[in-house]
């Protein structure tokens, strides 16, 4: 393991363990954590979402984490009230653990902005 990656990864357990805390049950994985940022950022509490909305809502996940570094924007919130993204710049190509490493820093960042890390 790269020795660059253990402040990322220390930070990540520990956010879990926050989660787990305030959630009441340990995020298994990178999606579940997106799903939980997903379910936040729609703001209307813990529903019972078919497949097709938990798919969007880590989407949201997704586009809301990245929008911290400007990959995506938000437009508005649709009839329903569910928010929607456009990629407005390029994401960067890489392998899938750089992907996951990305993600996981942009995460770690979003919940230091809501003060919750």
């Amino acid at each position: 393991m790269n020795r660059h990656d253990l402040p990322i990864d220390t930070q990540w357990a520990e956010l879990l363990n926050i989660l787990e805390s305030s959630v009441g049950k340990k995020p298994g994985d990178l999606n579940g954590v997106l799903f939980l940022i997903g379910v936040q950022e729609l703001g209307k509490g813990a529903l019972h979402f078919s497949k097709e909305q938990k798919q969007d809502l880590m989407h949201i996940g997704i586009c809301r984490i990245l929008s911290l570094s400007g990959y995506y924007e938000f437009q508005g919130t649709d009839a329903d009230g569910w928010p929607h993204w456009e990629l407005v710049r390029a994401l960067p190509q890489g392998d899938l653990l750089s992907q996951e490493s990305l993600l996981k820093m942009h995460v770690l960042e979003y919940f230091k902005s809501i003060e919750m890390f």
